[in-house]
């Protein structure tokens, strides 16, 4: 691979790759006395309202107050010197073309006042977005009632609307089953990187997070139901040569985690580092109501380096890794057998990104990544009903080069795609000792794509046309062109932004598992006839949605959106274990309505309100992929069903109260109406020891059945002590679950199985930093 790397390395230089991130922004100002001078003796600040991502600007040796690594987005900047009139600016940041301001401040008066330029809108509104976006940074995050064990990022993003939430941090954004799309850094991962699967997306380096469901951008592909562009913490422009913290956290069920972070700068040269290590005894969400079996641990590590080379060009240099040990939970009947299955997870990503200014108005992005995944399944001798190993490779290379131009109205990003992805599977299955299966394959596949957008400002108007183009080539072969296009218009007198857009979109299949499921040789285990490879999801997405200010105070962001889609892709869960195998079927229609409210900082109350409600039908037949044991699938074949991302409603509510003297206060609750479960009556479910007790649990007055409804609160009190202007060490004591409740996510389902809701669960955090 080494070598492929350093052969191909002229192909980096002219190629291009990926679905990249939109490329963070830096800003510079230059403040001028009445005069003419320089004036550096002032306090700027930039911040996002709606998000709470909130940064100080530095003057430099050049008498210009500059921050770098800024995530897209509208910006308030607040501007204070002694003797001048403070200044408030709205600051728009869309590209990595960088921003440059001259604010001329005038003389104090005898009553001074904050003077507005700019943009006459409310900074709770943006104008400029066509579709649904929602935005978190790391403040806000630092003070959410997280659990920690296998949970990652999956954690945060269930508090915007548009996710239906299932066990072990899966989610299912807009009726889709976990295609999404993690952009870090510039560098995309398309993996299932929920606990069971993969080891999750350490949140400790986040420094921000945008995710898009509606109107996706056309440089994304792949998995593109949602896009989660992280920029991550980074050292540039701290100013300082070392700082860091330590955090340890201690929770029940024997869980403990550390976090240790450090970074510095010096001269045009600064990194981070972030190591962490989790261990518990609730690794996984449980199958039944007993923690049976239920141990592990899970380490990671982040590296960024960030060198500015010459007044042009910025190289940017990341690594990440992570492993994941641990138990696959038990059911009674497996416990009292002593089954003992156990798994094993690992990655490594690595990769650089060029950035360089061509213009003051135009940059160009190169970026080569290079990402090995490995999962290995253990099994048992006393493994019922059957016995299964699994050692999975997958590799995936990518190339990317980005195009940025700002030209009068235009906002224009271009760039082509290369990504190429080695497979390797090894499955065994021991359904008869006499006769055990055994499969062993390895496969290659590519993905081409090139892509041109445009974001244009016509008076009142935001229009944003993008154009993809996807070339796939592995098992099948298959291309899309794909219109993204989206309107929003601006009605200042109000504070009301209306939207809408139409997305056509070629989503990838899986590659976990992707040769066995696909294979002649799954025809030996297929519980249905026949057999096809799985062909990509073709889709249109028709969204329309409004922002409206609410009273200068808060933000409503809604949208409605339809999704009609051929060759439905979902994944197969092998017997509740970490193997899961891709499935398609003919066609999957969703309808959904959300919402979101943001209300930030009134009266030291930062609060969000989340509403979903999402309809799923899909159809058969199943048209590929592989399931294995499941008696129910010859219901799911009769007709049209509703699918288990189905949920009438769930709500998510997030209120943190600054209360005084650094002490916070942090509650978020979520309800869930229930996901669509398995077939079945209380009868049967009552007839099974392993499920019996479920039946209280279950919704058995719906059609089609469901698990009940639930709520559940997690709540958290928090203290930071300050040292001067600097944080010394911060407190956090949290309860995840606090009522208690007893509750499924699933059951019996046919694609996910049995989880039970985490129990109660009471810990504590304490940092560390200097």
């Amino acid at each position: 691979m080494l070598r492929l790397l350093w052969a191909t390395f002229p192909l980096f230089l002219l190629l291009t790759s990926t679905a990249g991130a939109e490329t963070t922004g830096s800003l510079s100002v230059h403040l001028l006395a009445p005069g003419g001078t320089a004036v550096t003796d002032a306090e700027l600040r930039l911040e996002n309202r709606t998000t709470g991502f909130a940064r100080d600007l530095k003057a430099g040796a050049d008498n210009i107050f500059t921050l770098e690594n800024l995530p897209p987005g509208l910006y308030r900047l607040t501007c204070i010197s002694p003797g001048f009139r403070p200044e408030l600016r709205q600051v728009n940041l869309r590209t990595g073309v960088p921003l440059t301001l001259d604010i001329a401040l005038e003389l104090a008066s005898v009553q001074d006042t904050v003077t507005v330029s700019g943009s006459e809108s409310s900074d709770l509104v943006d104008p400029e977005a066509t579709g649904t976006r929602t935005a978190l940074s790391s403040a806000a995050m630092d003070k959410m009632p997280a659990p920690a064990a296998s949970r990652g990022i999956e954690a945060y993003l269930l508090t915007f609307p548009g996710f239906a939430m299932n066990a072990n941090g899966a989610i299912h954004p807009r009726g889709a089953h976990n295609q999404i799309t993690f952009v870090i850094d510039g560098m995309p991962i398309s993996d299932q990187l929920t606990g069971a699967f993969a080891t999750a997306l350490d949140p400790a380096l986040v420094d921000s997070l945008e995710l898009y469901t509606g109107d996706v951008p056309a440089e994304f592909g792949s998995k593109v139901s949602g896009v989660a562009a992280i920029s991550t913490r980074s050292a540039a422009g701290s100013g300082r040569r070392l700082f860091g913290n330590t955090q340890i956290s201690a929770a029940q069920f024997d869980t403990l985690q550390n976090v240790t972070q450090a970074g510095g700068e010096s001269g045009r040269f600064a990194w981070f580092a972030s190591i962490s290590t989790v261990k518990t005894h609730r690794f996984l969400d449980q199958v039944s109501f007993d923690n049976l079996h239920n141990g592990g641990n899970t380490e990671r590590g982040f590296l960024r380096l960030d060198w500015q080379a010459g007044a042009r060009d910025t190289l940017h240099f990341n690594a990440m890794a992570g492993r994941s040990s641990f138990e696959l939970a038990n059911l009674r009947s497996q416990q009292a057998v002593g089954m003992d299955q156990r798994q094993l997870l690992r990655d490594l990503s690595v990769w650089v990104r060029w950035n360089r200014l061509l213009s003051p108005s135009s940059t160009w992005e190169s970026t080569i990544a290079y990402r090995p995944t490995v999962a290995y399944l253990f099994p048992s001798a006393a493994d019922i009903p059957v016995s299964a190993s699994q050692a999975r490779h997958l590799t995936t290379v990518t190339f990317a080069n980005r195009f940025n131009r700002i030209a009068g109205p235009h906002t224009i990003r271009g760039g082509i795609d290369v990504q190429h992805f080695p497979v390797s599977e090894n499955f065994f299955l021991f359904l008869d000792p006499a006769n055990p299966f055994l499969f062993s394959k390895r496969r290659s596949g590519s993905l081409y794509s090139v892509f041109l957008q445009d974001s244009i400002h016509w008076q009142r108007f935001v229009l944003s046309l993008g154009l993809r183009y996807d070339n796939y080539r592995f098992l099948v072969q298959g291309n899309q062109l794909q219109p993204r296009i989206g309107v929003a218009y601006n009605l200042k007198e109000t504070g009301t932004v209306l939207r809408a857009s139409y997305n056509r979109n070629f989503q990838t299949p899986p590659n976990e598992n992707l040769l066995l499921s696909s294979s002649e040789e799954a025809t030996r285990l297929a519980t249905s006839s026949g057999r096809s490879d799985l062909r990509a999801q073709r889709e249109n997405v028709y969204e329309a949605g409004l922002q409206q200010s609410l009273f200068g105070k808060a933000t409503l962001n809604a949208s409605f959106y339809h999704k009609d889609s051929r060759d439905q892709q979902d994944n197969n869960n092998f017997l509740n274990t970490g193997v899961i195998f891709p499935v398609a079927l003919a066609r999957i229609r969703v309808n959904g309505v959300e919402g979101r409210i943001v209300l930030p900082a009134f009266h030291r109350v930062t609060t969000t309100v989340s509403a979903t409600h999402a309809r799923a039908i899909s159809t058969p037949p199943f048209t590929g992929g592989l399931f294995i044991g499941q008696d129910a699938i010859n219901l799911l074949t009769s007709g049209p069903f509703v699918i288990d991302h189905d949920q009438k409603l769930s709500l998510q509510t997030t209120a943190t109260y600054d209360i005084r003297w650094n002490w916070w206060t942090t509650a978020s609750i979520r309800y869930d109406s229930g996901l669509v479960a398995n077939p079945t009556t209380p009868q049967k479910l009552a007839a099974d020891p392993d499920y019996a007790d479920l039946v209280p649990y279950m919704n058995f007055n719906t059609d089609p059945v469901r698990v009940a409804r639930r709520t559940i609160s997690d709540l958290a009190l928090g203290y930071r002590h300050m040292s001067g202007d600097r944080r010394a060490w911060d407190l956090q004591i949290q309860v995840n679950n606090a009522f208690g409740v007893k509750a499924l996510y699933n059951c019996q389902s046919v694609f996910v199985g049995t989880r039970v809701v985490a129990p109660r669960s009471a810990g504590v955090k304490l940092r560390w930093h200097w």
